[in-house]
């Protein structure tokens, strides 16, 4: 029997230790991790690498890139279209929310509030609800 297709997600935050627990928790349910400690290295990995993930999780500040400016570029740049994409932040202000919402993002968790096993509830529950 063919195993069944992994999920591919692709991580951004420039936490390490954050990137790492995330990192364990997704590929102890089955998916192909790939992280970036920075938005400018996710959109080198996306464009150069060629690279798609099926999920994106998201910090918005970060060095370089903000999280919200990396989103606008790949959804300008319609690099990968079919990609649920979720904001993974501390930032829960309605500016960054209402920012995240007018680029479409799939999701806004706030880190503080959800512990690792719940973020990847979250994520599996966002992407359920986009399957078409």
């Amino acid at each position: 029997m063919p195993e069944p297709i992994q999920k591919k997600i692709l991580c951004i935050d420039d936490d390490r230790f954050l990137l790492d627990m995330y990192a364990l928790k997704f590929t102890k349910a089955g998916y192909q991790v790939k992280t970036c400690d920075s938005t400018l290295a996710a959109l080198k990995m996306i464009k150069e690498e060629g690279f798609v993930p099926d999920v994106i999780t998201c910090d918005i500040v970060m060095p370089g890139m903000d999280g919200l400016s990396f989103v606008e570029a790949i959804r300008k740049e319609n690099l990968i279209p079919t990609a649920v994409i979720i904001m993974l932040t501390n930032q829960g202000t309605s500016d960054d929310i209402a920012r995240a919402k007018k680029l479409n993002v799939d999701g806004y968790i706030v880190k503080a509030t959800a512990i690792p096993s719940e973020v990847l509830l979250e994520v599996e529950k966002i992407t359920a609800s986009k399957k078409v």
